[in-house]
């Protein structure tokens, strides 16, 4: 994409785009930039999973900012390791009022805490059999016999033994009368 714009504007409007979204987390700019910023900040971030000095190099003359290179190897790198690929998202906002230009939202995946915590409760690993399985099991009967309520005591019936140990109550005396 050209974005209307020679080569080497094009190059620094993404470098800015980039360093913005690394130090933000997410940004808010026209679809069709966002589009572009995605093409080209993941290839960075994917190079970002191995720290060397080479690939810190690759993106330092790519991004043109040592805080947002450091940033990248430091916090992001290490949230997104296990992921791979799609370290992006696109939101899109609807239309700007001045232009009516398509709005969005870019941000990295990774570091949106309402979707993650979500995913994470969703997720659960299966595994067949065992040791680590066999042993959890005790421990989950000990977690279930915890939360068990305890139950109530039964009241007392009256027998015939207790009837005349225990005095009659009549609607009068429980009700006296109002004078």
């Amino acid at each position: 994409m050209h974005l209307g714009r020679k080569t080497a504007h094009r190059k620094s409007m993404l470098a800015n785009l980039a360093c913005s979204l690394i130090e933000h987390k997410r940004i808010n700019t026209t679809l069709t930039k966002a589009k572009a910023l995605k093409q080209f900040v993941e290839p960075i971030v994917t190079k970002s999973k191995s720290d060397t000095t080479h690939n810190r190099r690759l993106a330092f003359s790519a991004l043109r900012s040592k805080e947002a290179v450091s940033e990248l190897f430091r916090e992001i790198a290490v949230k997104v390791g296990d992921r791979p690929g799609w370290y992006t998202r696109i939101i899109k906002l609807g239309n700007r009022l001045g232009d009516n230009a398509d709005m969005a939202m870019i941000e990295l995946v990774d570091f949106n805490e309402i979707y993650n915590s979500e995913e994470k409760a969703k997720k659960k690993t299966r595994r067949r059999g065992g040791a680590k399985a066999k042993s959890s099991a005790p421990e989950a009967e000990a977690a279930k016999s915890e939360t068990v309520v305890a139950k109530e005591e039964p009241k007392a019936e009256v027998t015939p033994q207790n009837e005349a140990a225990a005095p009659e109550v009549t609607n009068e005396e429980e009700n006296p009368k109002e004078e």
